[in-house]
């Protein structure tokens, strides 16, 4: 019994998360001019996806208690070159496909040795990398246009055997993949410790900088996947400053909603992708109930303001930080 109210414990705010999203989606579905058909829960997972795969790289680094500003602009800068590499014939473009996650973990390396050597603060580090990252994307897509290979962006965003939406598929498979054995690893367990407290994690013999670095390669390699299903998608590149900066935004957003705390050492990927579903779920309500497009900026302003208060909330609850682990 004991076992199962640590599990609810430990897992409540990725399990509210999950529940939240269900309930809004379902509203969302029965509103929906054409229903709840399969065309619709495709094109809601695909848009869902790029925001997910953008928060689970913001995870890793919110648990070290630090902050990735520039998983946008990480994000824009892979979607410019896959669609300058990925392209041509299948052996082509699996080695641009290469290119594009050698280029995600370039940038996260970068951040991680300017945090750890440099002795930066993550959001001071991460804001001048995003303009290096953002201007780098300028120099490889001057303007939008670009292509991509057929068959593999097809296949990644229609639907695996003909039922499930192909992205969620993808998306499912990283979690096992990249998430689930760096939660369990000890460098994941490092992380959280420095997260809940770095001079403790230190003292403990904890390997401090090994984790900040694996967090912030971790957090580049997710963005530059993101950018990549983002060319597939849309089968073009944009070095788009605007989508750089709502993608990091929305990917706070997404973390904090799907219960990882900003102040490190708390919460999960899993709850962070259920977040971002549901924020994206924020977002196609307003265009269901016909919310005047000026509005919505500032009710999904008004939904992270909430957030971020909710998930601060707690902390203020309580006297000893070590209560928030169960």
């Amino acid at each position: 019994m004991n076992d199962w109210r640590y599990v609810l414990a430990r897992n409540r705010p990725t399990l509210i998360a999950f529940a939240s999203f269900v309930a809004m989606f379902a509203v969302y579905a029965a509103n929906h001019p054409a229903g709840f058909t399969a065309n619709v829960v495709q094109t809601a997972a695909n848009k869902g996806v790029l925001l997910a795969l953008v928060a689970m790289a913001q995870t890793f680094a919110v648990i070290t208690a630090g902050i990735d500003l520039s998983v946008g602009a990480v994000f824009v800068l892979s979607n410019c070159i896959a669609s300058a590499i990925v392209v041509g014939t299948a052996s082509s473009a699996a080695l641009g496909v290469a290119g594009v996650l050698v280029a995600g973990l370039a940038c996260g390396a970068l951040n991680g040795l300017i945090v750890i050597v440099g002795r930066l603060q993550p959001i001071v580090t991460t804001i001048a990398t995003g303009a290096i990252f953002s201007g780098l994307a300028l120099i490889v897509r001057p303007t939008p246009g670009g292509d991509v290979y057929g068959p593999l962006a097809d296949a990644l965003t229609g639907r695996a055997f003909g039922v499930a939406p192909a992205s969620l598929v993808a998306l499912a498979a990283l979690v096992f993949i990249v998430w689930v054995p760096y939660a369990r690893s000890p460098i994941g367990r490092a992380a959280y410790a420095v997260g809940s407290s770095e001079a403790a994690a230190y003292m403990s013999g904890a390997p401090v900088a090994r984790a900040k670095f694996v967090a912030y390669l971790l957090s580049g390699l997710l963005a530059s996947i993101g950018g990549l299903f983002l060319t597939f998608v849309t089968y073009s590149g944009e070095a788009s400053a605007a989508t750089a900066g709502s993608y990091t935004l929305y990917s706070i957003a997404a973390v904090v909603l799907g219960g990882v705390s900003l102040y490190g050492g708390s919460g999960s990927a899993i709850g962070a992708i259920f977040g971002a579903l549901m924020f994206r779920t924020i977002g196609d309500l307003l265009f269901v109930f016909n919310l005047d497009p000026l509005w919505q900026p500032l009710f999904q302003g008004l939904v992270l303001l909430a957030a971020v208060s909710l998930g601060a909330a707690r902390l203020f609850q309580v006297r000893n930080r070590l209560e928030l682990f169960p």
